[in-house]
Protein backbone atom coordinates (compact mmCIF):
# COMPACT_ATOMS: atom_id res chain seq x y z
CA UNK A 1 0.00 0.00 0.00
CA UNK A 2 0.85 3.50 -0.04
CA UNK A 3 3.84 5.48 1.59
CA UNK A 4 1.71 7.78 3.99
CA UNK A 5 3.20 10.83 6.34
CA UNK A 6 2.12 10.01 9.60
CA UNK A 7 3.52 13.05 11.53
CA UNK A 8 1.71 14.95 9.07
CA UNK A 9 -1.39 13.43 10.48
CA UNK A 10 -0.43 14.08 13.99
CA UNK A 11 0.12 17.75 13.91
CA UNK A 12 -3.27 18.24 11.75
CA UNK A 13 -5.57 16.08 14.41
CA UNK A 14 -3.46 18.50 17.40
CA UNK A 15 -4.57 21.51 16.03
CA UNK A 16 -7.34 23.33 17.31
CA UNK A 17 -10.34 24.29 14.40
CA UNK A 18 -13.55 25.15 15.77
CA UNK A 19 -15.89 25.97 13.21
CA UNK A 20 -15.65 29.15 11.74
CA UNK A 21 -12.15 29.66 13.58
CA UNK A 22 -10.37 27.21 11.10
CA UNK A 23 -7.18 29.49 11.04
CA UNK A 24 -4.85 27.67 12.54
CA UNK A 25 -5.30 24.59 10.36
CA UNK A 26 -5.77 26.44 6.92
CA UNK A 27 -2.10 28.12 8.06
CA UNK A 28 -0.70 24.40 8.30
CA UNK A 29 -2.85 23.27 5.24
CA UNK A 30 -1.45 26.32 2.86
CA UNK A 31 2.30 25.47 4.31
CA UNK A 32 1.60 21.66 2.92
CA UNK A 33 -0.60 22.35 -0.56
CA UNK A 34 2.00 25.20 -1.21
CA UNK A 35 4.97 22.40 -1.71
CA UNK A 36 2.98 20.78 -4.15
CA UNK A 37 1.28 23.52 -6.29
CA UNK A 38 2.33 27.08 -7.05
CA UNK A 39 -1.18 28.15 -7.01
CA UNK A 40 -3.62 28.63 -3.97
CA UNK A 41 -7.10 29.67 -3.85
CA UNK A 42 -9.03 30.64 -1.03
CA UNK A 43 -13.01 32.10 -0.74
CA UNK A 44 -14.29 34.40 1.85
CA UNK A 45 -15.37 31.83 4.50
CA UNK A 46 -11.36 30.57 4.74
CA UNK A 47 -11.50 27.48 1.82
CA UNK A 48 -8.47 26.97 0.65
CA UNK A 49 -7.70 24.62 -2.55
CA UNK A 50 -4.40 23.98 -4.37
CA UNK A 51 -4.20 23.45 -8.37
CA UNK A 52 -2.68 20.68 -9.95
CA UNK A 53 -2.93 21.42 -13.87
CA UNK A 54 -2.58 18.17 -15.57
CA UNK A 55 -4.43 18.26 -19.15
CA UNK A 56 -6.56 21.49 -19.22
CA UNK A 57 -9.26 20.07 -21.55
CA UNK A 58 -10.36 17.30 -18.90
CA UNK A 59 -12.50 17.84 -16.16
CA UNK A 60 -12.30 20.51 -13.34
CA UNK A 61 -11.74 18.05 -10.59
CA UNK A 62 -12.85 19.44 -6.90
CA UNK A 63 -11.63 17.32 -3.77
CA UNK A 64 -12.09 18.67 -0.53
CA UNK A 65 -11.42 17.41 2.93
CA UNK A 66 -13.16 20.11 5.95
CA UNK A 67 -10.79 21.98 8.10
CA UNK A 68 -13.70 22.39 11.45
CA UNK A 69 -13.74 20.12 14.38
CA UNK A 70 -16.78 19.41 16.59
CA UNK A 71 -16.18 21.63 19.65
CA UNK A 72 -17.90 24.34 21.90
CA UNK A 73 -18.07 28.55 21.88
CA UNK A 74 -17.89 30.19 25.45
CA UNK A 75 -21.61 32.06 25.84
CA UNK A 76 -21.09 33.52 29.30
CA UNK A 77 -18.41 33.82 32.40
CA UNK A 78 -20.28 33.04 35.61
CA UNK A 79 -19.50 35.40 38.67
CA UNK A 80 -17.59 32.33 40.09
CA UNK A 81 -15.30 31.66 36.73
CA UNK A 82 -16.82 29.25 35.54
CA UNK A 83 -17.14 29.21 31.10
CA UNK A 84 -20.83 28.31 29.98
CA UNK A 85 -20.87 26.93 26.29
CA UNK A 86 -23.09 25.97 23.68
CA UNK A 87 -21.98 23.00 21.18
CA UNK A 88 -20.65 23.65 17.30
CA UNK A 89 -21.59 20.95 15.65
CA UNK A 90 -23.18 17.41 16.72
CA UNK A 91 -22.96 16.24 19.98
CA UNK A 92 -24.24 13.84 22.52
CA UNK A 93 -24.35 14.93 25.89
CA UNK A 94 -23.33 11.61 27.32
CA UNK A 95 -19.81 11.93 25.73
CA UNK A 96 -18.92 15.46 27.31
CA UNK A 97 -19.10 15.44 31.16
CA UNK A 98 -15.33 15.31 32.84
CA UNK A 99 -13.41 15.67 29.49
CA UNK A 100 -10.75 17.94 29.02
CA UNK A 101 -10.67 20.63 27.03
CA UNK A 102 -8.60 23.53 25.33
CA UNK A 103 -10.08 26.91 25.30
CA UNK A 104 -8.29 29.24 22.69
CA UNK A 105 -8.42 32.71 24.30
CA UNK A 106 -7.71 35.51 21.96
CA UNK A 107 -4.20 36.04 21.30
CA UNK A 108 -4.51 32.37 20.06
CA UNK A 109 -2.87 30.63 23.85
CA UNK A 110 -4.57 27.48 24.62
CA UNK A 111 -6.02 27.54 28.61
CA UNK A 112 -6.82 24.07 29.97
CA UNK A 113 -10.05 23.07 30.95
CA UNK A 114 -11.92 20.61 31.88
CA UNK A 115 -15.75 20.13 31.60
CA UNK A 116 -17.79 19.76 35.37
CA UNK A 117 -19.26 17.02 36.77
CA UNK A 118 -20.38 16.36 39.93
CA UNK A 119 -19.50 13.50 41.96
CA UNK A 120 -22.14 10.50 42.25
CA UNK A 121 -21.96 10.93 46.14
CA UNK A 122 -23.46 14.52 45.68
CA UNK A 123 -26.72 13.13 43.43
CA UNK A 124 -29.81 11.77 44.16
CA UNK A 125 -31.00 9.16 42.79
CA UNK A 126 -33.48 10.68 40.40
CA UNK A 127 -30.70 12.75 39.28
CA UNK A 128 -28.12 10.04 38.39
CA UNK A 129 -31.07 8.41 36.41
CA UNK A 130 -31.08 11.46 34.25
CA UNK A 131 -28.73 12.36 31.61
CA UNK A 132 -27.21 15.50 32.25
CA UNK A 133 -28.47 18.08 29.60
CA UNK A 134 -25.71 20.27 27.65
CA UNK A 135 -27.07 23.68 28.94
CA UNK A 136 -26.55 22.45 32.49
CA UNK A 137 -22.73 22.33 31.71
CA UNK A 138 -19.83 23.87 32.38
CA UNK A 139 -16.26 24.55 31.98
CA UNK A 140 -13.46 24.92 34.50
CA UNK A 141 -10.37 26.48 33.55
CA UNK A 142 -9.18 26.83 37.32
CA UNK A 143 -10.33 30.50 37.14
CA UNK A 144 -11.68 31.69 40.85
CA UNK A 145 -13.57 34.94 39.55
CA UNK A 146 -14.97 36.34 36.15
CA UNK A 147 -12.41 39.11 36.15
CA UNK A 148 -9.33 36.49 36.09
CA UNK A 149 -11.16 34.63 33.35
CA UNK A 150 -11.55 38.11 31.45
CA UNK A 151 -7.51 39.10 32.45
CA UNK A 152 -6.89 35.64 30.68
CA UNK A 153 -8.09 36.94 27.49
CA UNK A 154 -11.33 34.97 27.69
CA UNK A 155 -14.03 36.35 26.38
CA UNK A 156 -17.74 35.29 25.04
CA UNK A 157 -17.86 34.16 21.44
CA UNK A 158 -14.40 32.06 22.48
CA UNK A 159 -14.34 28.67 21.43
CA UNK A 160 -13.33 25.38 23.11
CA UNK A 161 -11.84 22.19 21.30
CA UNK A 162 -11.23 18.41 22.79
CA UNK A 163 -7.89 17.97 23.95
CA UNK A 164 -6.72 14.59 23.12
CA UNK A 165 -3.43 13.16 22.43
CA UNK A 166 -2.42 11.29 18.96
CA UNK A 167 -1.63 7.57 20.14
CA UNK A 168 -0.40 4.84 18.10
CA UNK A 169 -2.46 2.11 19.80
CA UNK A 170 -1.31 -1.42 20.58
CA UNK A 171 -0.11 -3.64 17.51
CA UNK A 172 0.46 -0.24 15.76
CA UNK A 173 -2.25 -0.87 12.89
CA UNK A 174 -5.00 1.53 15.15
CA UNK A 175 -4.02 5.20 15.95
CA UNK A 176 -6.47 6.95 18.79
CA UNK A 177 -6.71 10.95 18.52
CA UNK A 178 -9.15 13.71 18.55
CA UNK A 179 -10.39 15.39 15.48
CA UNK A 180 -10.07 12.57 13.05
CA UNK A 181 -13.02 13.81 11.73
CA UNK A 182 -11.61 15.28 9.52
CA UNK A 183 -8.24 16.11 9.76
CA UNK A 184 -8.07 12.57 8.23
CA UNK A 185 -9.44 14.01 5.21
CA UNK A 186 -7.29 17.20 5.51
CA UNK A 187 -4.32 14.93 5.53
CA UNK A 188 -5.58 12.36 2.53
CA UNK A 189 -5.82 15.58 0.31
CA UNK A 190 -1.79 16.41 1.15
CA UNK A 191 -1.20 12.40 0.20
CA UNK A 192 -3.04 13.14 -3.00
CA UNK A 193 -0.78 15.58 -4.08
CA UNK A 194 2.19 14.22 -2.93
CA UNK A 195 0.96 11.26 -4.85
CA UNK A 196 0.26 12.95 -7.90
CA UNK A 197 3.85 14.73 -7.95
CA UNK A 198 5.09 12.25 -11.00
CA UNK A 199 2.16 10.68 -11.96
CA UNK A 200 -0.40 12.19 -14.89
CA UNK A 201 -3.75 12.94 -14.75
CA UNK A 202 -5.79 13.83 -17.16
CA UNK A 203 -7.54 16.83 -15.47
CA UNK A 204 -7.53 19.94 -13.62
CA UNK A 205 -7.38 19.06 -9.92
CA UNK A 206 -8.46 21.67 -7.04
CA UNK A 207 -7.70 20.17 -3.65
CA UNK A 208 -7.89 21.44 -0.48
CA UNK A 209 -10.54 21.81 2.38
CA UNK A 210 -13.52 23.89 3.30
CA UNK A 211 -15.11 25.47 6.53
CA UNK A 212 -17.84 24.65 9.03
CA UNK A 213 -18.92 21.36 7.47
CA UNK A 214 -19.84 20.85 11.43
CA UNK A 215 -22.52 23.37 11.58
CA UNK A 216 -24.58 22.95 8.17
CA UNK A 217 -22.28 21.96 5.07
CA UNK A 218 -21.65 25.71 4.99
CA UNK A 219 -17.86 26.20 3.45
CA UNK A 220 -18.81 23.68 1.08
CA UNK A 221 -20.99 26.40 -1.04
CA UNK A 222 -18.46 28.86 -1.31
CA UNK A 223 -15.81 27.11 -2.46
CA UNK A 224 -17.63 24.83 -4.89
CA UNK A 225 -19.16 28.32 -6.43
CA UNK A 226 -15.89 29.75 -6.47
CA UNK A 227 -13.80 27.51 -8.14
CA UNK A 228 -17.24 26.13 -10.42
CA UNK A 229 -16.35 21.96 -10.67
CA UNK A 230 -17.45 19.62 -13.26
CA UNK A 231 -16.92 17.28 -10.77
CA UNK A 232 -16.83 16.84 -6.67
CA UNK A 233 -15.35 14.70 -4.19
CA UNK A 234 -15.82 14.59 -0.55
CA UNK A 235 -13.04 13.31 1.91
CA UNK A 236 -14.48 12.32 5.32
CA UNK A 237 -14.83 9.94 7.87
CA UNK A 238 -17.93 8.33 9.12
CA UNK A 239 -19.01 6.97 11.96
CA UNK A 240 -17.90 2.86 12.17
CA UNK A 241 -20.42 0.55 12.92
CA UNK A 242 -18.41 -2.20 14.53
CA UNK A 243 -18.65 -1.93 18.09
CA UNK A 244 -21.10 -3.39 20.42
CA UNK A 245 -24.53 -2.18 20.48
CA UNK A 246 -24.60 -1.11 16.82
CA UNK A 247 -26.35 -2.80 14.49
CA UNK A 248 -27.26 -1.05 11.54
CA UNK A 249 -25.14 -1.46 8.15
CA UNK A 250 -22.20 0.84 8.98
CA UNK A 251 -18.97 0.22 7.92
CA UNK A 252 -15.88 -1.47 9.88
CA UNK A 253 -13.19 -0.26 10.38
CA UNK A 254 -10.26 -2.29 8.75
CA UNK A 255 -12.08 -3.13 6.08
CA UNK A 256 -11.20 -0.49 3.09
CA UNK A 257 -12.14 2.83 1.40
CA UNK A 258 -15.79 3.68 2.62
CA UNK A 259 -18.18 4.57 -0.55
CA UNK A 260 -21.49 6.36 0.35
CA UNK A 261 -24.52 5.76 -1.57
CA UNK A 262 -26.97 7.55 0.51
CA UNK A 263 -26.89 9.68 3.16
CA UNK A 264 -29.27 12.76 4.42
CA UNK A 265 -27.75 15.27 1.90
CA UNK A 266 -27.03 13.27 -1.01
CA UNK A 267 -27.82 9.98 -3.04
CA UNK A 268 -24.95 8.93 -5.09
CA UNK A 269 -25.43 9.10 -9.03
CA UNK A 270 -25.60 5.70 -10.88
CA UNK A 271 -22.70 6.95 -12.89
CA UNK A 272 -20.49 7.86 -10.20
CA UNK A 273 -21.20 4.61 -8.26
CA UNK A 274 -20.22 2.85 -10.74
CA UNK A 275 -17.30 5.04 -11.43
CA UNK A 276 -15.97 4.19 -7.89
CA UNK A 277 -16.96 0.49 -7.93
CA UNK A 278 -14.71 -0.05 -11.23
CA UNK A 279 -11.76 1.86 -9.59
CA UNK A 280 -11.57 0.05 -7.00
CA UNK A 281 -12.25 -3.12 -8.34
CA UNK A 282 -9.75 -2.68 -11.08
CA UNK A 283 -6.64 -1.69 -8.68
CA UNK A 284 -8.18 -4.06 -6.17
CA UNK A 285 -8.27 -1.53 -3.22
CA UNK A 286 -10.57 -2.93 -0.58
CA UNK A 287 -14.21 -1.08 0.09
CA UNK A 288 -17.29 -1.25 1.77
CA UNK A 289 -20.84 0.64 1.48
CA UNK A 290 -22.19 3.12 3.79
CA UNK A 291 -25.49 4.44 4.38
CA UNK A 292 -25.85 6.90 7.10
CA UNK A 293 -28.46 10.19 8.42
CA UNK A 294 -25.70 11.83 8.32
CA UNK A 295 -23.87 13.95 5.62
CA UNK A 296 -21.31 15.58 3.90
CA UNK A 297 -20.03 18.44 1.96
CA UNK A 298 -20.68 16.31 -1.02
CA UNK A 299 -24.66 17.33 0.12
CA UNK A 300 -23.98 21.23 -0.23
CA UNK A 301 -21.45 20.73 -3.42
CA UNK A 302 -24.04 18.94 -5.89
CA UNK A 303 -26.37 21.08 -5.32
CA UNK A 304 -25.03 24.34 -6.45
CA UNK A 305 -24.56 25.83 -10.42
CA UNK A 306 -26.46 23.75 -12.76
CA UNK A 307 -25.63 20.41 -10.49
CA UNK A 308 -22.60 19.23 -9.60
CA UNK A 309 -21.75 15.10 -10.21
CA UNK A 310 -20.42 14.53 -6.05
CA UNK A 311 -19.19 11.77 -4.27
CA UNK A 312 -17.80 10.90 -0.54
CA UNK A 313 -15.50 8.57 -0.04
CA UNK A 314 -13.24 8.06 3.22
CA UNK A 315 -12.53 6.19 6.07
CA UNK A 316 -14.87 4.37 9.13
CA UNK A 317 -13.57 5.93 12.21
CA UNK A 318 -15.19 4.68 15.73
CA UNK A 319 -16.35 6.95 18.11
CA UNK A 320 -16.55 10.80 16.24
CA UNK A 321 -18.08 13.91 17.38
CA UNK A 322 -16.90 13.44 20.59
CA UNK A 323 -13.23 13.72 22.33
CA UNK A 324 -10.95 10.78 20.37
CA UNK A 325 -11.42 8.73 17.80
CA UNK A 326 -9.88 5.42 16.37
CA UNK A 327 -8.96 4.79 12.72
CA UNK A 328 -6.87 2.23 10.86
CA UNK A 329 -3.53 2.83 9.07
CA UNK A 330 -4.56 0.17 6.30
CA UNK A 331 -7.68 2.04 5.68
CA UNK A 332 -5.93 5.57 4.92
CA UNK A 333 -3.56 3.62 2.82
CA UNK A 334 -6.36 2.08 1.11
CA UNK A 335 -8.01 6.15 0.58
CA UNK A 336 -4.94 7.26 -0.49
CA UNK A 337 -4.04 4.71 -3.39
CA UNK A 338 -8.32 5.33 -4.37
CA UNK A 339 -7.78 8.70 -4.30
CA UNK A 340 -5.04 8.73 -6.76
CA UNK A 341 -6.49 6.11 -8.88
CA UNK A 342 -9.72 8.15 -9.26
CA UNK A 343 -7.88 11.26 -10.47
CA UNK A 344 -5.63 9.45 -12.76
CA UNK A 345 -8.50 7.98 -14.69
CA UNK A 346 -10.86 10.68 -14.55
CA UNK A 347 -10.78 12.06 -17.79
CA UNK A 348 -12.86 13.86 -20.31
CA UNK A 349 -14.86 10.74 -21.61
CA UNK A 350 -14.85 9.09 -17.58
CA UNK A 351 -16.90 12.52 -16.68
CA UNK A 352 -19.20 11.78 -19.67
CA UNK A 353 -19.90 8.55 -18.97
CA UNK A 354 -20.78 9.45 -15.07
CA UNK A 355 -23.58 12.51 -15.98
CA UNK A 356 -27.38 11.40 -15.94
CA UNK A 357 -28.38 10.00 -19.27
Amino acid sequence: MATIQWERFEKLTQTPGAPGFEHEVRKIMRSYISEYTGEIIQDRLGGLFGVKKGDPNGPKVMVASHMDEVAFMVTKITSEGFLKFQPLGGWWSQVMLAQRVDVINRSGKRIPGIIGSIPPHLLSEERRRKPVEIGQMFIDIGAESEEEVREWGIRPGDVAVPHFPFVEMEGGKRLLSKAWDNRFGCGLVLELLDGLKHNHHPNVIYAGATVQEEVGLRGAGTAATLIDPDIFFAVDSGPAGDIPGVNDGLGKIGKGVVIRLYDRSMITLPGMRDFLLDTAESENIPYQFFVSQGGTDAGRAHQTGIGIPSAAIGICARYIHSHAAVVDKEDIEAAKAFAIALMKRLDRAAFEAILPR
